[in-house]
């Protein structure tokens, strides 16, 4: 049976309808990513799935015993418990199983084998086994780890975490608890890029049904298996990946826009007949084209359909050849040294890319190359002519005492009509120019910043996380206007799909230090895949070459030649080359990173090398003893 189906939902907020027509099956192993602009209902319809908020029309069936787990973007409530603490609160089903297998064990001990209690823990052992058995604290563990946190991480209170950290952790609970509907709302917020790979990999092994709201592309692409779209209040559901419900919805708009056309030049021959015809011979004729005219159901597109990012950077002025340059450079926060004998540059009109996990220093070297801060070691040389346009992860360039329109003007040095002109095309018409920046949304900040970066006339650009907050299509805008941008652009992001389109070069900060790769996102990725399969080469070949050295010394006893029964040593030789073989293809596979996402099987597997690993140990012992 599916785990959840949904059928012709609806909401209406403060009377007004939301959207309607809602309609989808989720069966195991499906992932529904929904679309849609803000305040289109997308997080609305998650918390309707997960009984938080009512339902309005329609009828929501869930399978019998259906986990359901949310994460969405409200902090944890929960206070005074460590971060640990807080994950197990979404594994009180398999806290409780444990003790329900612990009680029915104990009376089977005591000689109850009737078929109730036999079945009672069938199924309870079934659904423990789900979650990776009695092993599946070691599953809490591994998402603990994908998700960025350390071990030094697990026994601190949770007020001593940030609101990104808070989320990371609000995330793990949902996981942790092996649901069979898990709902995530912005899951990839506050994720570095090696969390984010984790992630994917992750929902698309883990065996639930998943219901999805993100801006990433590449995460989009990645995890989901079917779209459903929510525009203007209509609902659409498109079996199919991101991609291909994209290249739809395309030929959809396009082929919208042709009957709209079409619909418009009849409308207008069917007017200029009953204009020219309204009195005369013809009159009759005329009135029945009206008629016509007034059944006419229109093909009109909602206005909310309509409003959408656009923008372009001006020329830049011409800049000297090098933008900056660090020599030698250290930056520390506190006792932390984040990066030490660093060098970096970036020359004229470069796309340049910085990365790294989070807490390794990207922000903090940013404002060392804008003037925010000074090196702690080393030299920083700044180029001729160079005018920077700032655009800060949290827009702190914002003036919080004014109105969108007051702080543009304020920014830009624009007229009012000017400052309001610049607005419209950033979304802020009419009244929502009036709005106070204080007051706004996440996604309003960044399109405000971006609108006075425009006007900046900047010829570097030095953007930290500019996709925060906003919309895909708001995304797909500010990443034409980059590609176009003929200036310098030095750009930190998670967004891959932006990286991938940006991105001329990758500076990388790896163990304290900065690496520079030449090309873009696609030239890191193969470099950083050819080196892991290096590293793991290395890897499978130290153990081997370690117990081949073991053979020799076993055939040696005080110094004496070894005694030895051909026919066993040969049996014994045989079968340590076969264990060997076993080990290292068990190694070789966990050396993979996909073979830890799954709690289940990465608890079998790392009971499988264990065992093949002391079956080895094993013959060399035998072989040793028997003096061969």
């Amino acid at each position: 049976m599916a785990v959840c189906i949904a059928s012709d939902l609806s909401k209406d907020m403060a009377g007004t309808p939301l959207f309607r027509g809602v309609s989808f099956k989720l069966e195991r192993r499906e992932r529904l990513t929904l679309s849609g602009r803000n305040g289109s209902g997308k997080t609305t319809l998650l918390r309707m799935l997960a009984g938080e908020t009512s339902v309005d029309g329609g009828e929501l069936v869930f399978a019998k015993g259906t986990k359901v787990a949310l994460h969405d973007q409200r902090p944890p409530r929960e206070h005074g418990m460590s971060l640990r603490d807080y994950v197990l609160t979404g594994c009180a089903e398999l806290l409780a199983l444990e003790d329900e297998l612990g009680r029915l064990e104990a009376r089977m001990a005591e000689g109850d084998h009737g078929d109730a209690t036999l079945d009672a823990y069938s199924r309870a052992q079934t659904r423990l086994e789900h979650a990776g058995g009695y092993n599946w604290r070691d599953g809490v563990v591994a998402t603990l780890n994908g998700l960025g946190f350390g071990d030094a991480d697990y026994d601190r209170d949770l007020g001593t975490f940030s609101g990104g950290e808070l989320t990371r952790a609000s995330l793990a609970r949902a996981l942790a608890g092996d649901p069979d509907l898990l709902l995530l709302d912005e899951p990839t917020n506050h994720l570095d890029i090696a969390s984010l790979e984790w992630l994917e990999q992750r929902l698309q092994t883990l065996d639930a049904a998943i219901v999805l709201v993100a801006h990433d592309r590449w995460f989009l692409e990645a995890v989901g298996t079917a779209v459903l779209e929510l525009e203007a209040g209509r609902a659409r559901f498109f079996p199919g990946t991101w991609h291909a419900w994209r290249k739809e919805q395309a030929q959809r708009e396009l082929a919208l826009g042709r009957a709209i056309d079409k619909q418009q030049a009849e409308i207008e021959r069917l007017e200029r007949f009953v204009n020219r015809f309204r009195a005369g011979t013809r009159a009759k004729q005329a009135q029945s084209r009206q008629k016509t005219l007034d059944k006419v159901d229109r093909i009109e597109r909602d206005p909310r359909d309509t409003t959408s990012l656009g923008f372009g950077f001006k020329a830049p002025e011409r800049s000297g050849r090098v933008i900056f340059e660090i020599e030698d450079g250290t930056v520390r926060i506190g006792e932390r040294t984040l990066v030490e004998h660093a060098d970096m540059f970036l020359e004229r009109g470069e796309h340049v890319s910085l990365i790294g996990p989070n807490g390794t220093g990207k922000t903090t070297l940013l404002s060392v190359i804008t003037g925010a801060r000074e090196l702690d070691a080393g030299k920083l040389r700044r180029g001729h002519n160079v005018k920077l346009g700032v655009l800060s992860q949290h827009a702190e360039e914002l003036d919080e005492t004014a109105t969108v329109v007051e702080a543009a003007q304020r920014a830009t040095r624009l007229t009012p009509g000017k400052a309001r002109a610049l607005l419209g095309r950033f979304l802020f018409s009419g009244e929502a120019a009036e709005k106070p920046v204080a007051g706004l949304s996440g996604g309003e900040r960044r399109r405000l910043s971006l609108a006075i970066l425009v006007q900046s006339g900047a010829n570097v650009l030095v953007l930290d996380e500019p996709t925060n907050h906003l919309d895909l299509e708001s995304r797909e805008a500010l990443e034409a206007a980059l590609q176009s941008f003929e200036g310098t652009v030095l750009l930190v992001t998670h967004d891959r799909a932006l990286l991938d389109a940006v991105g001329t070069r990758t500076v990388s900060v790896e163990d304290g230090t900065l690496r520079s790769y030449v090309g873009g996102w696609a030239e890191f990725v193969r470099v950083r895949e050819e080196r892991t399969a290096d590293e793991r080469a290395v890897k499978a070949a130290k153990p081997a070459k370690a117990r081949s050295a073991k053979a020799p010394a076993a055939r040696k006893a005080n110094g004496k030649p070894p005694v030895r029964d051909r026919r066993r040593a040969e049996r014994l030789e045989t079968e340590i080359e076969r264990a060997e073989a076993r080990l290292a293809e068990i190694e070789r596979e966990l050396a993979d990173p996909s073979a830890w996402n799954d709690p289940r099987t990465s608890a079998k597997s790392t009971r499988r090398h264990e065992e093949a690993k002391a079956r080895v140990d094993a013959l060399y012992s035998e072989l040793e003893a028997a003096g061969v």
